[in-house]
C-alpha cells in the first residue's frame, strides 16, 4: 500500500511539474525567445549560460524541461518494476518515450531556426506527453483502484464516448492553437468578438483562415463541453468525481475564451497569452479525465443468458 501510495505521489508530482513546463514553454514563444539560445544541447557554448533577456526564458525551459525528464524517467522505472498492472506499464513507457522525443523535437527546433513543422508538432506532443502524466496519476490514485461501478452499461458507455469526443475536440483545437501561434498568427484578425467588423471575415490570407478557424473551433469546443456537462449535471450529479470534472470544465472554457478575447483587446501581451496555452492544456486534461472516470464508474455489460450457461459448463 505504501509503494503504490508514493507511486501515485510521484505520478501527480510529474504531471504537476508538466504542467508548470507547459507554462514556462508558452513564455518562450509569447516572449519571442525561442531562438534567444541559438545552439543546441549547450547554451551559447556553455552548459548554464547568463540567465538575462531572451535565455531566462529559453534556457530556464530547457532546465525545466530536464527536471521533468528525470521525474519521467524515475516513474517509468517504478511503474516497471513495481506496478502490477500491464497496462500502467506500458503508460509509464510511453510517458518515458514521448519526454525524449520532445527533447529531440526541442533541439530539432533551435537547430533548424524554427520549421513550423516541427515547432507545431512540438507543441502538440507536449499536450500529449501532458495526458500521459494526467493519467498515471488518476489511474495510481486510491480513488480509482477502490471506485465501484455505479453508471449502468448503456449509460456509461454513452458518457465515456461523449467524453472521449469532447477531448478529441479540445486537442484539435489546441494544434489550431499551436499552428496559429508559430505561423505568428495571433492578432491576424485585430477585433473581437467580430473579426474585420464582419460574422465572417474575408479569408484572404492562410493566417486570417488558421485564426478564423481557432475562432471557431473555440464554438466547437464550448459546444461540446455544454453537451457533456449537462448530461452529467442532468443524469450523474450523485457521482462526486464526475460532477466535479462537469464543473471544472465549464468555468475552464469560459475562462479561456475570456481569455482568447483578452488576447485580441490587449494585443497579445504575454500574461494572457500564456495563461491561455496552459488553461487549454488544463481543459484537456479535465475531459480526458472526466471520461477516464466515467469508464471506471461504468458496469461491465451482462454476459447473455447462453453464455453464461457455457461459462458454467466449463468451469
Amino acid at each position: 500500500m505504501g509503494e503504490s501510495r508514493g507511486l501515485h505521489r510521484l505520478a501527480v508530482a510529474t504531471a504537476g511539474a508538466t504542467f508548470v513546463l507547459l507554462f514556462v514553454g508558452g513564455l518562450v514563444t509569447s516572449t519571442g525567445s525561442a531562438l534567444a539560445v541559438p545552439d543546441w544541447p549547450l547554451a551559447n557554448g556553455q552548459f548554464f549560460p547568463p540567465m538575462v533577456g531572451g535565455v531566462l526564458f529559453e534556457h530556464g525551459h530547457r532546465l525545466a524541461a530536464s527536471a521533468v525528464g528525470c521525474l519521467t524517467l524515475a516513474l517509468a522505472l517504478w511503474t516497471v518494476v513495481g506496478e502490477p498492472r500491464a497496462a500502467v506499464r506500458v503508460l509509464g513507457l510511453l510517458a518515458l518515450f514521448a519526454v525524449i522525443l520532445q527533447g529531440v523535437l526541442g533541439g530539432i527546433t533551435v537547430l533548424y531556426k524554427l520549421p513550423l513543422a516541427v515547432s507545431v508538432t512540438h507543441a502538440c506532443l507536449a499536450q500529449t506527453f501532458f495526458c500521459l502524466t494526467v493519467t498515471l496519476a488518476i489511474v495510481t490514485g486510491r480513488r480509482w483502484r477502490d471506485a465501484e461501478p455505479v453508471l449502468s452499461a448503456d449509460e456509461g458507455t454513452a458518457l465515456t464516448w461523449l467524453a472521449a469526443l469532447t477531448t478529441a475536440v479540445v486537442f484539435l483545437q489546441l494544434v489550431l492553437g499551436a499552428l496559429m501561434r508559430h505561423m505568428g498568427a495571433g492578432l491576424a484578425i485585430p477585433d473581437f468578438p467580430l473579426a474585420f467588423g464582419r460574422v465572417v471575415p474575408p479569408l484572404a490570407t492562410p493566417f486570417v483562415a488558421v485564426h478564423f478557424a481557432h475562432r471557431v473551433g473555440a464554438l466547437v469546443v464550448a459546444t461540446a463541453v455544454l453537451l457533456t456537462a449537462t448530461r452529467v449535471l442532468r443524469r450523474h450529479a450523485g457521482v462526486p468525481s464526475l460532477r466535479r470534472g462537469a464543473l471544472l470544465a465549464l468555468a475552464l472554457v469560459v475562462l479561456q475564451i475570456g481569455l482568447g478575447a483578452t488576447i485580441i483587446w490587449t494585443r497579445r501581451a504575454v500574461v494572457p497569452t500564456t495563461t491561455h496555452l496552459v488553461i487549454g492544456a488544463a481543459l484537456l486534461a479535465t475531459c480526458l479525465a472526466l471520461g477516464l472516470r466515467a469508464a471506471r464508474a461504468t458496469a461491465p455489460r451482462r454476459a447473455p443468458r447462453r453464455a453464461v450457461a457455457l461459462g458454467q459448463a466449463l468451469a
